[in-house]
């Protein structure tokens, strides 16, 4: 069997996916480190701890769940099922399927997602930031040396998360995110 050769022509970017790439760094709030990503995560800790006590009767990974989308496949899926917003001349168009299934699609929206900047390997959140401005969700980075996942899991009593997403419910965990965004 033949290999095929790597082509030794340079990749030169198109002057749409730089546009993209401006639009896209602007949609990533920005990255947490040191004591601001303490100060963050601290704050994020509060604001699920002050929720608990309103979560009534249930048991705290149910709880967990419903506030937030963990994981990168989880926050991946929620991310694809929101509708796709794009804006044209000032006017706000909304586009969205549906499927032929006679069934409503239950649509959780995600006020935020935090993503661990330094996982290894990088592609497993590259497309978060592309999919969450296609869909106008801002993204915090959060960058901790080798550990960003293990802060972020340690929020929600798990070992790691490369990705968390908050899901807008109108709680007091959204109150505080806005404070934040």
């Amino acid at each position: 069997m033949s290999k095929k050769k790597k082509s030794r022509r340079p990749f030169v970017a198109t002057k749409d996916a730089q546009e993209q790439g401006v639009t896209l760094s602007r949609r990533i709030l920005d990255t947490y480190e040191g004591q601001r990503l303490d100060g963050l995560l601290d704050k994020i800790w509060r604001s699920i701890e002050s929720a608990k006590p309103l979560k009534r009767e249930l048991p705290d990974k149910i709880w967990i769940k419903q506030q937030f989308a963990i994981g990168v496949n989880d926050v991946t899926r929620l991310l694809e099922r929101m509708p796709q917003i794009e804006t044209t001349g000032g006017t706000r168009d909304i586009s969205c399927s549906f499927d032929n299934v006679m069934r409503k699609a239950t649509l959780v929206s995600l006020q935020v997602v935090l993503v661990a900047a330094d996982c290894n390997p990088k592609w497993l959140t590259k497309h978060i930031p592309a999919l969450a401005s296609s869909r106008k969700v801002p993204v915090i980075l959060v960058r901790d040396g080798k550990g960003g996942s293990l802060r972020l899991g340690g929020l929600l009593n798990v070992k790691t998360a490369l990705a968390i997403g908050v899901k807008a419910k109108g709680s007091c965990i959204n109150a505080a995110f806005e404070e934040i965004i």
